[in-house]
Order: structure tokens, then C-alpha cells, then sequence
């Protein structure tokens, strides 16, 4: 049987991992998940005049299964929606406008793109529909040994180019225009991932389904999340910063030794099981891996600075063309890649907790926004987008993988029971994307352990599980 396991990094990543493991290997299985900042992650918050809002990773795609799963299972709940309208602007002009009525939003983009918003909708359905069988397999207890594996399963060798070819070409190719491109797909990957139309197909199309379908998000805080997967799993979480692994042996099992630092000074323990749920590369950790042999490789790959600034404040909203703030209309504004713009998008943003009672802002209130930016803001940029503020509390961080197309995708297993999960942002960074690859991980460990090598990489699985049904 599996004795401890240990899980590096308490953000989604290892908070779904130690529940995937233990659902997986059974209660019995010793967890311990070793965090150095704060359980959540990426999945913070920020507190202004004694509300709490999401500083990060706001929204989930309504066909989230996992992450809906997580949130039936904790108890939690969807966090009370509040309309709004977006638009996307140009630095000189809204080049596209949201109302309030569905059909005229929809003429709209007829008329102004004619379509290439249907050519879109189709194509990330058909991106979607094939994704959703990963669901499937993964019931059946399916797992992939690499993420080209997983791709492939789902939607054969087209799916693994489109981690090697720009959203924009795969688009162009499928008949949308070159001005649809600009104006409405720059805008939404700027917004999400902070880069252009140049990001992988894949990743582009996760961004766009997630741009068009419904999201939600979960009352108190999308990390409530992690820190309910962890209690639920009675995980022993550990404030340490681990700082490398080595490999020992023991009656021809791999053992690891997981070398940690924290206040209390440096330790070590030993694990049958580790998954890495950071990322690895020189640039973001300096991680060492010893007596492995062959050496485990150092990763290749770099990550895209962002920058979210929490501003609460009135909104200057003659920079956006409406001299009189009371009739500015938009709580979310999307940009164009146009080069003096210094912003990738802004919203108008809730507080966590919503009560019953309440109500967005007023356009002429105070109210509290979250600026996404390549740099940080200077104090001109600020007045540019605001005529006043009370407060601006600024997070910086790598967010996403810089997505330069030509490379291959990370590796899921270092070495026999050690495992990386950070990778999968090389495919697309969603919270689900990250749930679907801890599941992943989970059965691949499990499978591995219990040489179950039928339930690994296995080709046609779309007749396997219909047959198994």
C-alpha cells in the first residue's frame, strides 16, 4: 500500500490533488501538502473598506465539472450574479458596445462582423464538445502519461497542434475576419491572459468559450475552494518552502525526500508519492533535484508579468468619451492591442459576499475597480483612468505562461512516482484546466502504483468507454 504522499504547493493545483489522491488510494493514505505563501494560491483576495474581493482568477466556465463538483461537494455556494455591460475600446473609441437587450447585441456583431461570429461560436463549440470527453474518461479511471497523450485522446492530432499555432491562425483559416481578429479576439485574450492573438489555438479557445458562455463564481471567495478540499481530505498542511527533492531506493521502489525551509529552520521527510503543483522553471523556482539519473531537466519556458491594481475611486470617464460620468453605461472594459494603451482591461468589480440588497455603484460613485496591466500603473495612468481615488493596492505577478508557440509541452511524470502538474498552463490556465489535470495526475499515480498500465494512454478511447457503458 501507499504510505505518505506529499504534494508541494497549496494553491487549487495541490488542494485538488490531495483530494483527487485520496479519493483515489483510499482515506488511509498519509497527505501532507506543503504551501510557503497561503493556501489559495493565485486564488486571493483583497480587502477595501472592510470588503473582500477576488484580486485574481475570477471566473468559471458554467461547464466546469469538476469545479462545480468541488463546490456541491464543500457545501459552498454560486455567488449572486450582478449585471452588467462591457465593451471594448480602442484607446480612441468603444469599437464594440454591449446593451441591455441579447437581440441587439447580437445584430451588432452581425453587422459589424457579419459571420465571423458565427465561424467563431462554431469553432469553439467544436473545441468544447471534444474536450468535454475527458470527463468521461477520467470516470472510467482513464489517465495519460503526458499532456500531448491527453490532447490526442480528445481531439486527435489536431488538438495537439493547436498548442503549436496561434488562435488567430487557426481562426483565419476557419473564415473569421482579420478585423474580427482585432477588434473582439484580441480583446478577450488581453483580458485573460494579458497577451495577444498570437497565444496557441488551444489555449485561445478555452479563453473564448469562457468569454461567451455563462460564468459563475463562489460566494465568499473562489480559494474557499482549496481550503475546503484540504480539510475535507484531513491533509497536513505544512508552512515550509520545499526546496528540492532526492531520490533514495528501497526494495526497488522509488523513495523521495522532500527537503523543506521554514521558520522553524530546514527538515526533511521521505514520500512513496510527490506531485509538484508549481511551476518549475528556473525563472520562477530554484528547485533542486538530486541523484536522479538521468538528471531531471530543467523546464523550459517563461511567464508573462501581470500586474492587477485594486483602485477604489471615481472612474474618469471622459478618457472613455462620456464627459458626464452619470451616463457612462459599462462595469467591464475590454482594449484592443493598440500600442499607447496601457491597460489590458478593467472592471467594476463585487465584493465576494453579496447580500440581497446589494447594488452596483452608481457610474458617478466611488467604486472599486481591478485594472489589469503588463506594468505597473504610474501615477499619470492612474489619473488617466480615474479623477480621484481613495486607495490602489497593487498584486504583481507571473501569471501565465508567455505562450511562445514553438515549444513542447512540459512533461506530467519526472521520474516513476513523481509528478508535475504546473504543465498543463502550457495547454491552457483555467481553475478547471487545473482540476482536470490534478484527476489526471491522481489516476496516472494510481495506475502507475497498482500497474494498471491498461487504464494508461490508450488509443480509441471513445469506442473503449462506450463499449464499457
Amino acid at each position: 500500500p501507499l504510505s505518505p504522499a506529499a504534494v508541494v504547493g497549496a494553491g487549487l493545483g495541490g488542494s485538488a490533488s490531495a483530494y483527487f489522491l485520496q479519493q483515489h488510494f483510499g482515506p488511509q493514505v498519509q497527505l501532507d501538502v506543503y504551501e510557503a505563501a497561503g493556501v489559495g494560491g493565485r486564488l486571493a483576495t483583497v480587502t477595501v473598506n472592510k470588503q473582500q474581493y477576488e484580486s485574481r482568477g475570477a471566473s468559471i466556465h458554467a461547464l466546469s465539472l469538476h469545479m462545480q463538483d468541488f463546490v456541491k461537494i464543500l457545501g459552498l455556494k454560486h455567488r449572486r450574479e450582478v449585471a452588467g455591460k462591457s465593451a471594448i475600446f480602442s484607446g480612441e473609441h468603444f469599437v464594440l458596445e454591449e446593451t441591455d437587450w441579447y437581440l441587439l447585441n447580437l445584430f451588432r456583431l452581425w453587422w459589424h462582423y457579419g459571420i465571423s461570429f458565427l465561424r467563431l461560436q462554431m469553432w469553439v463549440e467544436e473545441v468544447m464538445e471534444k474536450f468535454m470527453r475527458i470527463y468521461k474518461y477520467q470516470a472510467h479511471g482513464y489517465a495519460f502519461s503526458s499532456l500531448e497523450e491527453l490532447l490526442r485522446s480528445l481531439g486527435g492530432e489536431a488538438f495537439v497542434n493547436m498548442t503549436q499555432r496561434s488562435v488567430a491562425e487557426s481562426l483565419l483559416e476557419v473564415g473569421v475576419t482579420q478585423r474580427f481578429v482585432d477588434d473582439v479576439i484580441a480583446a478577450v485574450l488581453r483580458s485573460s491572459y494579458g497577451q495577444s492573438v498570437l497565444v496557441p489555438a488551444f489555449a485561445g479557445a478555452m479563453s473564448l468559450a469562457g468569454a461567451q458562455g455563462s460564468t459563475w463564481a463562489v460566494e465568499g471567495g473562489n480559494k474557499l475552494v482549496c481550503s475546503g478540499l484540504l480539510k475535507l481530505t484531513k491533509a497536513n498542511v505544512i508552512s515550509a518552502r520545499v526546496t528540492g527533492i532526492s531520490l533514495h531506493s528501497s526494495e526497488g521502489r522509488a523513495l523521495y525526500q522532500v527537503h523543506y525551509e521554514s521558520t522553524e529552520g530546514q527538515g526533511s521527510a521521505f514520500y512513496d508519492l510527490v506531485v509538484v503543483t508549481t511551476p518549475l522553471q528556473p525563472s520562477r523556482s530554484n528547485f533542486t533535484f538530486d541523484n536522479f539519473d538521468p538528471p531531471i531537466a530543467d523546464l523550459p519556458g517563461a511567464f508573462q508579468p501581470s500586474v492587477t491594481s485594486v483602485v477604489h475611486g471615481y472612474l474618469n470617464s471622459s478618457y472613455f468619451g462620456f464627459p458626464d460620468p452619470k451616463l457612462f453605461p459599462f462595469t467591464s472594459i475590454l482594449t484592443t492591442d493598440t500600442p499607447e494603451l496601457f491597460f489590458h482591461a478593467m472592471d467594476n468589480i463585487c465584493p465576494v459576499n453579496i447580500s440581497a440588497a446589494f447594488r452596483r455603484k452608481q457610474p458617478q460613485e466611488a467604486a472599486v475597480w481591478r485594472v489589469l496591466s503588463p506594468r505597473p500603473l504610474d501615477k499619470p495612468q492612474l489619473k488617466t483612468l480615474f479623477r480621484s481615488y481613495y486607495s490602489v493596492q497593487v498584486a504583481e505577478w507571473p501569471t501565465y505562461p508567455r505562450y511562445d508557440a514553438a515549444k513542447a509541452l512540459p512533461p506530467v511524470v519526472l521520474h516513476e512516482s513523481l509528478f508535475y502538474l504546473s504543465g498543463v498552463e502550457w495547454v491552457a490556465s483555467s481553475m478547471e484546466m487545473t482540476a482536470v489535470a490534478a484527476k489526471n495526475v491522481a489516476l496516472l499515480a494510481y495506475n502507475r502504483w497498482h500497474q494498471q498500465l491498461d487504464k494508461i494512454d490508450q488509443k480509441d478511447l471513445m469506442h473503449k468507454v462506450k463499449t464499457e457503458l
